[in-house]
């Protein structure tokens, strides 16, 4: 469907509206499907997709194991299309050896997301391991800075001595001094390189209405996003390491879904703001609307308190207050919001 959306994207095809409803009900017929396996996918290692905590083990540390070095690229918040804008520029320079789909575990927020790529295992795994490594939701530390330090648990629990960095790139600044610098990537076992635009650029469009206007569909929203990786240090990276006997590995942590209808949720203060996915106690709402997890430990998600429980949206739908209800609507509706997204990881030599 992705393939087909990009061939269309310049057309005034009858099949373009086809094409967008045969992916909502695709989204629809995936949002069961989820809730309905999820919680198996998590227990059983064989069955379901390929998820965010088992990718280090099996597509990172093989290629570890049999001595080649390894730059692990991450593209915070970036989606399945705007991989295929850019795929032909990384070919120009890498032969792409396998290109594959895997699924962030719920919740898509970057803590969870993310931690769970880093470390290798699942919220409440981490939360019960390595307790000070952990930020609850109502904290105000950042909830994604020990990353580095997950990184190194996932080594020592599987008893390996691979030596690693990790650099997260926020702004143009420190990407250009990592580009500068590109020798110490090869002289790890493993390189970590984060890059935060996409997800800054779809807050950003949420924010400000000049972005909002730059990318008013997924099609402007790709280029965009193109655009920037054509003048961004991370295709310098790119074209700097293709000379270097490394494996380049390409994924995200998460993806975003372009959100159209609310959802109204009731809670309490200390219910969470995200527009995707609720955790708190006494959550008031329709269960036919939403993915409800009465039990976190069933999909291994921290309970902070005896009623914690967790609502997800699904498709293109994002939860609002009836508070200030209008208000919402008209500010979130038609933004980008994590979502359940599949992507996929690449890997080049």
């Amino acid at each position: 469907m992705v393939y087909w959306e990009l061939e269309l994207q310049s057309t005034d095809s009858p099949m373009d509206d086809v094409l967008k409803m045969q992916k909502s009900e695709a989204n629809q017929l995936f949002a069961r499907g989820v809730k309905d396996h999820y919680a198996e996918w998590l227990s059983d290692e064989e069955g379901g997709p390929m998820m965010s905590h088992r990718v280090m083990k099996n597509y990172v540390l093989p290629k570890l194991d049999r001595g080649e070095k390894v730059v692990l690229i991450v593209i915070d918040n970036f989606r399945l299309d705007q991989w295929e804008t850019i795929r032909s520029d990384v070919r120009s320079f890498y032969e792409v050896t396998s290109d594959q789909m895997y699924c962030s575990i719920l919740p898509t927020a970057t803590q969870f997301a993310r931690n769970a790529l880093f470390s290798g295992l699942l919220p409440a795994q981490i939360q019960q391991m390595y307790p000070h490594l952990w930020t609850e939701e109502e904290e105000d530390e950042g909830r994604n800075q020990y990353e580095e330090e997950l990184l190194g648990t996932f080594f020592q629990r599987l008893r390996r001595s691979f030596s690693y960095c990790y650099h997260k790139i926020n702004d143009a600044e420190s990407g250009k001094k990592l580009v500068d610098n590109f020798k110490q990537l090869t002289d790890k076992d493993l390189s970590v390189v984060v890059f935060n635009f996409v997800d800054m650029l779809s807050h950003a469009r949420t924010e400000m209405k000049m972005i909002r206007e730059l990318a008013a569909d997924e099609s402007a929203y790709r280029s965009l996003t193109q655009s920037w990786f054509h003048h961004s240090p991370l295709f310098e990276l790119l074209k700097k390491l293709a000379g270097e006997k490394v494996k380049v590995v390409l994924t995200s942590d998460h993806g975003s879904v372009r959100v159209q209808r609310p959802v109204k949720v009731v809670g309490d203060r200390n219910t969470t703001t995200n527009l995707r996915y609720k955790q708190g106690k006494n959550l008031a709402y329709k269960a036919k609307e939403v993915f409800e997890v009465k039990k976190p430990e069933s999909v291994f998600l921290p309970r902070v308190n005896v009623s914690t429980s967790y609502i997800f949206a699904k498709g293109d739908d994002f939860f609002a207050y009836p508070n200030n209800y209008n208000y919402y609507v008209n500010y979130y509706k038609d933004t980008f919001q994590h979502g359940v997204c599949p992507w996929k990881r690449c890997w080049f030599h």
